[in-house]
């Protein structure tokens, strides 16, 4: 298993910022193979197995609905998901109804705010389901402890890896490269997202991602 953070993406569905979650299940803490699979991600950061033995018991299963907020906007930010089934994205609400998504979060990835767990600053960003999710919930406050340094290293590098990568898909690549790229390389994402956002993904109106389709 390759541990890669890695999902970003523009998710267009509608969702009032200030909904709150209210159908989120919890499920039985000791669920013995969906920990297990956050064990083995966690163990390949770098954690020992006994600061994870350690600490399981504050991991707690939960189940959301598609659209459930998980965070949201301008809230602090208190524990990551990891990501068991489904789909998860980080978007922005702005004032005049404008929705930008940050990032697209798969199976096996760990969703969190960098940038607001790094600062302490409020969530520029709310996260929510795009689609029914299992999830493993963390608390982030265990990063901070001195036998988690090295995932939290590793974490920090693989992000730094994935932001310069980002950059160069952007920058040195035209429409239609992006859609190849994706198609060749991550066609999780051509199965599971939308017209509307793969084309705000890669730059271009749903139309024209029509219309790139049908010439190639």
């Amino acid at each position: 298993m390759t541990v890669i953070i890695d999902a970003t993406g523009f998710n267009l569905i509608y969702y009032a910022n200030t909904m709150m979650i209210n159908t989120i299940n919890n499920q039985p803490d000791n669920d013995p193979l969906h920990h297990k699979t956050l064990t083995h991600f966690l163990a390949i950061l770098g954690l020992s197995q006994n600061a994870i033995e350690r600490d399981r018991a504050q991991f707690k299963t939960i189940n959301v609905n598609a659209g459930e907020v998980l965070l949201l906007q301008e809230e602090e930010q208190k524990y990551a998901y990891f990501i068991v089934s489904g789909i998860l994205t980080a978007c922005h609400y702005g004032d005049s109804g404008s929705i930008l998504s940050k990032e697209f979060y798969f199976e096996h990835e760990l969703c969190f705010l960098y940038c607001s767990w790094l600062t302490q600053a409020p969530a520029k960003y709310q996260i929510e389901s795009i689609e029914d999710t299992r999830l493993i919930r963390v608390p982030l406050e265990l990063l901070s402890q001195a036998d988690w340094q090295l995932a939290k290293i590793a974490l920090l590098s693989q992000q730094l890896i994935y932001k310069e990568e980002k950059e160069a898909f952007f920058l040195l690549n035209t429409p239609e490269q992006r859609y190849l790229f994706l198609v060749e390389n991550r066609p999780l994402w051509v199965n599971k997202l939308n017209n509307i956002q793969l084309a705000s993904y890669i730059g271009i109106t749903p139309v024209s991602l029509s219309r790139l389709k049908a010439r190639l």
